[in-house]
């Protein structure tokens, strides 16, 4: 009988230049699922993303430290402990300007592929 779950235990490392570690547990990059990404990340203190406007709803949890989110003009600040949905197709940059490192898992649906997150030109 096949099993009805999957354990995940070696997530994808996803190759990065600025820092930021980013392990997806399932997704694109994992186990080829195109309807839900699920990644830990952990950005180091000073990291900021380029502007992005993606084509998914993210669901992001902050487990340790705080996270910047600049939303159609908005400055927002989560703490751990605190989880916020985007939908899909808001502008959005990710940041952390703050002297600790910041722990989150974040869920895309569907799932995060960098052809649907349209990232802008710095």
């Amino acid at each position: 009988m096949k099993k009805k779950y999957t354990i995940q235990k070696a997530p994808f490392v996803v190759p990065t230049t600025d820092g930021k570690l980013i392990e997806e547990h399932f997704g694109g990059a994992t186990d080829g699922n195109t309807q839900t990404s699920i990644a830990h990340m952990i950005a180091p203190p000073n990291w900021s993303e380029p502007f992005q406007t993606p084509e998914f709803d993210e669901y992001t949890y902050v487990i340790k430290g705080k996270k910047q989110f600049i939303i159609d003009g908005e400055v927002l600040v989560l703490a751990a402990g605190q989880s916020i949905k985007l939908e899909k197709n808001t502008r959005v940059q990710y940041s952390n300007p703050f002297k600790e490192p910041c722990e989150y898992m974040s869920v895309c649906t569907p799932a995060f592929s960098i052809d649907l997150v349209h990232r802008e030109d710095t």
